[in-house]
């Protein structure tokens, strides 16, 4: 009996240590406010008007997710991650169904040797949210690249390295899923993959980037906003209560012909800015972005400033104030909307301006962490 007893509270215990070793977080970010914006174009892209817009995920998306490591020993550890976005103002999830349509992985990392994950991932190309002033927020610098530089990479595999005397890896490589290796129809993906390169110091941190985007229509690199190679060159400069941020990026294609003037082949964009971290809780900020395209596409810039103020470690308030100046050629505006003409309907109505037109806006909300 005594025996029994003893074994009963032997596995009892090792299934106490097991869990111990293994945990799961819940986490998210609840974001919404209110902007108005003027220099909107009309349903029939004839004239501009303005609004005034209840917003979810101007400062930063709304989101929740799941993510849990189990230690293997000898530094080894399992993990997985499981992320999606929902609008504040309404609670409609992912549109498609998706509901992690941020991340869904599940891989292996180890002290020495780095982290391998397989699944879904935000594509390589939002590396650029640590060099933008406003973190790529919804009025910064994927306006000018219309979203070139959100989007999401599914049927992947990445690798993070450990950092090393300041220096860290990040590769990632995305199949298509088709019968063609880079895409050909079959699926809603082409091949998509990257490499990253970062140095960071107590004074400053560079980063250097390689993407390249494929059309899941036919594998080919045919559209600098969709489709194409991306070069990417940032630094941070830390100051004190300063943080300098600069930028050099370029979108490139291949095997482009005929390309009627006004649908640009190549984009080259800048942007640098300013935070102040003025006090513990209160962040002034000011940035400029600019981008030039090729065959008529013309080139637009955005001057933005604003700030948040931390209420608490987890809440905090926003402003941002942006305008958007085209040349006569360029419809670039505030949010990162496909190219072409705005307009339209409620299903399909978007904010481009009429072309040499420019856009200004204000957003104030509150964002919370948990």
């Amino acid at each position: 009996m005594i025996k029994k007893s003893l074994l009963a509270l032997a596995m009892l215990t090792a299934g106490t240590v097991a869990h111990a070793q293994s945990s799961v977080t819940l986490y998210g970010r609840i974001d919404a406010g209110v902007e108005y914006m003027s220099g909107v174009p009309n349903a029939g892209y004839t004239g501009s008007t303005s609004r005034w817009r209840a917003e979810s995920g101007d400062w930063g998306t709304s989101l929740w997710g799941l993510k849990g490591v189990e230690d293997l020993g000898g530094g080894n550890k399992a993990l997985f991650q499981l992320e999606g976005s929902f609008d504040t103002m309404n609670g409609n999830g992912p549109p498609a169904g998706g509901l992690f349509n941020r991340w869904a992985t599940v891989g292996l990392s180890n002290d020495q040797f780095g982290t391998l994950l397989l699944g879904r991932e935000l594509f390589i190309a939002n590396g650029v949210w640590d060099f933008d002033p406003f973190g790529q927020s919804n009025w910064s610098s994927a306006s000018l690249v219309r979203g070139r530089n959100w989007p999401y990479s599914s049927n992947n595999v990445s690798y993070q390295s450990p950092k090393v005397a300041g220096f860290d890896l990040y590769g990632q490589y995305s199949l298509s899923n088709a019968t063609n290796w880079n895409g050909n129809g079959t699926t809603t993906q082409g091949r998509e993959d990257g490499l990253q390169l970062t140095y960071t110091n107590a004074l400053f941190q560079l980063r250097g980037m390689y993407d390249e985007i494929r059309d899941p229509l036919n594998g080919a690199l045919d559209n600098p906003f969709t489709a194409s190679r991306e070069y990417f060159a940032g630094a941070n400069l830390f100051l004190g209560q300063f943080k300098l941020q600069a930028v050099y990026q370029a979108s490139r294609t291949s095997g482009m012909t005929n390309t009627p003037v006004g649908s640009p082949t190549t984009t080259t964009q800048e942007w640098g800015g300013v935070t102040w971290q003025a006090t513990p809780a209160a962040a002034l900020i000011a940035a400029v972005y600019h981008v030039n395209a090729n065959n008529g596409g013309g080139n637009a810039n955005i001057f933005t400033v604003g700030g948040s103020y931390n209420l608490t470690k987890r809440t905090l308030l926003d402003i941002q104030i942006a305008t958007a100046r085209n040349s006569s050629t360029a419809n670039f505006g505030l949010e990162a909307n496909n190219e072409g003409p705005g307009g339209g309907t409620s299903s399909n109505y978007d904010d481009n301006p009429l072309y040499g037109h420019s856009q200004t806006g204000v957003y104030a909300g509150i964002q919370h962490s948990f």
